[in-house]
């Protein structure tokens, strides 16, 4: 066997043994595209089932539904007199502030925190204030200079803030007049109590 017929053997077996991975690779990136076809169809028949399923589930935040009993707390207001959560039980509905003097938001949402007290209170709402973990001389001053109209506790040692989980500042809990939590910073409060005050 001269040199050339060698060679010529020689990329022959080179060509065969290159055959069934290649062989092989098509037939993996086939399977690939095949599953990747069915994954879209599947898609496209899932997703509008999927869509009308959550438009049913859709709800009107006035008719949420009670959550659970409200833990009962005593606290101190600026004044030195004792709030007694449960004092209030099946007499009126408490709309209960968490926040922070140093709070950006707090501070931001005091307009609109006056302006429920202004609207509710004389309809029975009764609003406070809970801050949390401050000194009364701080907050004293920071009542003093935003002219807070409701009453305003002190949880100095955050022990009813950690009772509410609260996780973040300013945070709403309302509490019905049966005691029971039927809103946790919902973002339509004034809905909610406009619902619940002509009850």
């Amino acid at each position: 066997m001269n040199g050339l017929e060698q060679e010529k053997k020689i990329n022959s077996f080179r060509f065969r043994s290159r055959t069934p991975r290649q062989a092989t690779g098509k037939a993996l990136a086939g399977g690939f595209k095949g599953i990747a076809v069915a994954l879209v169809i599947a898609c496209l028949f899932t997703l509008p089932s999927a869509l009308r399923a959550a438009k049913q589930k859709s709800f009107d935040i006035t008719k949420t539904p009670v959550e659970e009993k409200a833990p009962d707390f005593v606290l101190t207001d600026l004044n030195g007199q004792k709030f007694r959560l449960s004092d209030h039980r099946g007499k009126r509905p408490v709309l209960l502030i968490f926040s922070t003097t140093w709070c950006t938001f707090c501070k931001a949402e005091i307009p609109h925190f006056k302006a429920l007290h202004a609207t509710y209170a004389k309809q029975g709402l009764e609003v406070v204030n809970i801050d949390i973990q401050e000194s009364k001389e701080k907050v004293a001053r920071f009542a003093a200079q935003n002219q807070l109209p409701y009453r305003v506790l002190l949880d100095e040692q955050g022990a009813v803030s950690g009772v509410y989980e609260i996780r973040g500042v300013p945070t709403m809990i309302l509490v019905d007049k049966n005691g029971m939590i039927t809103c946790r910073q919902c973002r339509s409060v004034d809905s909610v109590l406009s619902s619940m005050m002509k009850k």
